[in-house]
């Protein structure tokens, strides 16, 4: 859910003017590389939350073929 609305936000930030200026006041959006660098960064994010610890203990037991 989360990243629909990163990529809705992305799309409707690359539709728009970089900058706009309108009886002096000037409005900047963000760059097109900091869009991707954030959303790289969130979605690396979103991906090591829901990872597990990648070391499992087990006992292990012999199955009776030892020499």
């Amino acid at each position: 859910m989360e990243e629909q609305t990163i990529d809705k936000a992305m799309e409707r930030l690359l539709a728009q003017p970089k900058e706009v200026e309108v009886d002096g006041q000037r409005v900047t959006n963000q760059s097109v590389g900091d869009l991707i660098e954030a959303a790289k960064f969130l979605a690396s994010k979103n991906a090591l939350a829901g990872r597990r610890l990648p070391i499992r203990i087990t006992k292990m037991a012999s199955g009776g073929g030892a020499l």
